[in-house]
């Protein structure tokens, strides 16, 4: 799956586990809740891992019910989460927002009613099962289609997540109709401490488990997170060019110069 591909497995670090409960109070009080956090940090996959929507598989959700298989699956998933993902396209339109939006709901509303043994065609219309709604990469959505998932919200009774870049909860502010139904904000940090060293060990052993021979030395560690700074995307990328080194050189161990090799090759921004 491309997600697992360009992210590595997924490793349940504090970062998750604040923003499950931060989605959690969200969903059982039927708010807005703003998620907030630089570039690469997790939030899509966090909220992703919460919506099961790599379990669910929104391709098969959203066309014909192929597999029996594949249809019990997708209904467990969306019955256990009870919550709807969504990635806005680049200017998307407030009626594109609303007809994604409530196409997911009446698919995932239907698709937890299969599973509860109730009858398809009366679960589907009032998107009564869904209790949240997450809205990824929220930065992209004008006043208008804010508006419009404002509308969504007040006439369900669902709670909303936003996710975007620090700086959206300023850019609500200027909205005070949106604004005034939040209830909740969650500022989503790059991993630190013992979560850094815990994933970068981990991620070492998944991603050059074919090239390494021993897990990176105290050094090495201190070189990666340096490097990277707890972002847990650029993690990734570097341990793919760190791979690629050893393979090519055909050496076994991380060392320093390894990774200072691996990061001349990788385009990094400010984190």
């Amino acid at each position: 799956m491309t997600a697992r591909r360009r992210h590595g497995p997924f490793i349940a670090t504090t970062e998750h586990r604040r923003f499950v409960e931060f989605a959690d109070a969200v969903r059982q009080n039927s708010y807005i809740g703003l998620c907030f956090g630089a570039a690469g940090v997790g939030k899509t996959l966090s909220a992703r891992r919460y919506a099961n929507w790599d379990r669910a598989n929104p391709a098969p959700l959203m066309s014909y019910r192929a597999s029996k298989a594949a249809e019990r699956r997708i209904d467990a998933a969306m019955a256990q989460s009870r919550t709807v993902f969504y990635t806005p396209s680049v200017g998307a339109s407030p009626a594109v927002l609303r007809r994604d939006i409530n196409a997911l709901l009446t698919a995932a509303s239907t698709s937890i009613g299969i599973h509860l043994g109730q009858d398809p065609d009366a679960t589907g219309e009032d998107q009564a099962h869904i209790e949240l709604v997450i809205v990824d990469e929220a930065d992209r959505l004008s006043h208008a289609a804010l508006e419009c998932a404002r509308d969504l919200f007040d006439r369900a009774d669902f709670g909303l997540i936003l996710i975007g870049m620090p700086g959206i909860e300023k850019r609500m502010a200027r909205y005070p109709q949106f604004y005034s139904r939040v209830g909740f904000a969650h500022h989503f940090h790059p991993l630190q401490g013992k979560d850094l060293s815990f994933v970068t060990t981990h991620h070492c052993r998944k991603v050059c488990s074919s090239a390494v021979r021993d897990s990176p030395n105290a050094r090495a560690l201190t070189a990666i997170s340096r490097i990277t700074g707890g972002n847990f995307r650029l993690l990734h990328r570097l341990l793919v060019q760190i791979e690629r080194v050893l393979k090519i050189n055909k050496l076994t161990a991380i060392t320093v110069d390894v990774i200072d090799a691996a990061r001349s090759m990788l385009v990094i921004g400010a984190n």
